[in-house]
């Protein structure tokens, strides 16, 4: 299913993300070599309604036709077939960001294998992964190691930072075996600025020869961590209040995102006595219960909680998941977990 080049046709960088499909065969892997040898890989379009990497890389091009690149550029084109509707992943597909564990055998989770062993035993100097997001939310980074240099690398996009583990099929945790790696979460599609912010960011990589020794302080950082997944209960129905549902979303639910909710905070309503959603951890155990309870017909939350991408598309929920729930970590937390986790691995 890959395809692989060495060229960068301007006629490509005129094309809109649904016109891709019209002038690509399928997922396409681009090696453009540049004036630094250590490569940047970047990866857009992982889903196909999420638009604004392929506009950031097809401006920075354009920009670079005349001039030689100041390093090395690797980029991943990915579902262009559901980029051609506007779609997220197409049915009968596997969501692109949720293929690059080494454990299913569909033509996506082949595709997957196919662009890490093209990276593997080369020169890596960075990874980054565009992304948008279906609700409202800051622009952040997320990053899978407290490793300093990964913190470097999300902190030069943004102060916004969220550490994750799971899901664990996704493109920034495969590539973290090979160099520092992010995802960058850009707002909505077709946002003028969320254009203009990556497209900085990429420029910066392009030309940054090497990440700061010093580590970050405090202040410089809001850095969060994902200690669950929120999901409807299997065959749960959802939709907006007053409709036969099981859960009924907040009219302007997604607005709660990166907001810390108190105990005792409406999340929606149910249809019944039992929890419509489940909270799963880093270990896979299922905690909804810890997280909400059911009060007369309204969910609410147990503990304080705060939020990350809540969404009002019912598909993406369905899909994927509700929203993810985080809790705030210090550098200097952030400092000790990276330390056990290196002794525990015989890295340090």
């Amino acid at each position: 299913m890959l395809s692989i080049r060495t060229d960068m046709p301007a006629s490509l960088l005129q094309c809109d993300a649904r016109s891709l499909s019209r002038a690509l065969s399928g997922p396409t892997l681009f090696k453009l070599e540049g004036q630094r040898r250590e490569i940047l890989f970047i990866s857009v379009l992982l889903h196909g309604n999420e638009i604004t990497g392929w506009e950031v890389l097809r401006s920075l091009l354009l920009s670079y036709r005349e001039r030689p690149l100041p390093r090395s550029l690797y980029l991943f084109i990915g579902n262009v077939a559901a980029a051609a509707e506007g779609r997220r992943c197409l049915p009968g597909q596997t969501d692109y960001n949720r293929i690059w564990k080494a454990d299913g055998d569909t033509p996506e989770h082949r595709l997957a294998q196919q662009v890490l062993a093209e990276l593997d035993g080369l020169p890596l100097f960075a990874a980054i992964d565009i992304h948008n997001n279906s609700g409202v939310n800051p622009h952040y980074a997320c990053i899978n190691r407290l490793d300093p240099n990964f913190l470097h690398l999300a902190r030069l996009f943004s102060r916004t930072v969220v550490y994750f583990i799971k899901p664990d099929e996704v493109m920034s945790l495969a590539m973290a075996a090979y160099c520092p790696s992010v995802t960058l979460e850009c707002g909505q599609p077709g946002e003028t600025t969320g254009v203009s912010h990556a497209r900085e960011f990429v420029e910066a990589c392009l030309h940054l020869s090497a990440f700061p020794e010093q580590g970050l302080p405090d202040k410089e950082l809001d850095l969060f961590h994902t200690v669950a997944t929120v999901k409807l209960k299997p065959g749960a129905r959802i939709g907006m209040a007053g409709h036969d549902v099981d859960f009924a979303l907040l009219p302007d639910m997604d607005k709660l995102n990166f907001t810390e909710l108190p105990t005792g905070s409406l999340f929606g309503w149910c249809n019944g006595g039992s929890l419509p959603l489940q909270a799963w951890d880093e270990q896979g155990r299922e905690i909804g219960a810890q997280y909400f309870d059911v009060h007369e017909g309204e969910v609410i939350t147990r503990t304080p909680v705060m939020p990350s991408m809540l969404s009002l598309d019912q598909d993406i929920i369905r899909q994927d998941c509700l929203c993810y729930l985080m809790e705030r970590l210090s550098l200097g937390q952030a400092q000790r977990k990276y330390a056990d986790e290196q002794r525990e691995t015989g890295s340090a």
